[in-house]
């Protein structure tokens, strides 16, 4: 068993998890650890909450495959709250949102509110927007009418993006080119929606190998 710092526990033994996206640094979702959750989790590598409805240990994704894959934690100065850094393998909330924070009392001003979240990688903007659209469709989205086509459509689109990257590549200008391999990214990040699976899943790969 991993030895524990010394944590401010509450009067019911337990600690809230603040989990963040270790990549985009989103916040994905509040949970709460006690004792056992948290070694389970510095144990296996995968993320494990303490449940105060159900009053039980619970590891996320165990139902959904939608599991967060520890990267590290940290401790607030207090030591009553914890920062969970994870690779999550799909969306985090129960609902199907990539975030549990989705919903937005108060959006700033205006000028505020128009500026995007430059923190966050533009890949993981658009994915998250078509994961949105999968969940809430709408009628004049093209994303949309891939996804009601169906995957072999979906796979169509990407023959004919992926000849279109080697024209591109072989007989006409850089701009081109870009244009192409930027419509390809795309509808593989649609692909990636289809079968409930993220861009980060594809980092881990890339990443593993880099390391192997």
């Amino acid at each position: 068993m991993p030895e524990l710092p010394s944590i401010q526990w509450d009067s019911q033994g337990l600690i809230p998890a603040i989990i963040q996206d270790a990549r985009s640094r989103q916040v994905l979702m509040l949970g709460w650890m006690n004792t056992e959750s948290l070694t389970l989790t510095l144990e296996t590598g995968f993320v494990h909450f303490w449940s105060r409805s159900r009053q039980e240990l619970w590891k996320k994704g165990a139902t959904s495959g939608n599991v967060l894959k520890l990267d590290r934690i940290d401790i607030d100065c207090d030591a009553d709250a914890l920062l969970v850094r994870a690779h999550p393998a799909g969306p985090t909330c129960h609902t199907g949102q990539i975030t549990c924070f989705y919903e937005s009392l108060h959006m700033g001003s205006p000028t505020a509110e128009a500026l995007p979240d430059m923190a966050e990688p533009f890949i993981s903007r658009l994915f998250a927007t078509i994961q949105d659209r999968k969940i809430n469709p709408r009628p004049d989205s093209y994303t949309n009418q891939l996804l009601d086509a169906g995957e072999e459509e979906i796979l169509k689109k990407i023959g004919e993006e992926s000849i279109e990257v080697i024209l591109a590549a072989a007989r006409q200008s850089e701009e081109r080119l870009l244009s192409e391999l930027a419509d390809l990214v795309y509808h593989g990040l649609v692909l990636l929606a289809a079968r409930d699976l993220t861009p980060e899943a594809v980092s881990a790969v890339l990443e593993a190998r880099h390391n192997s």
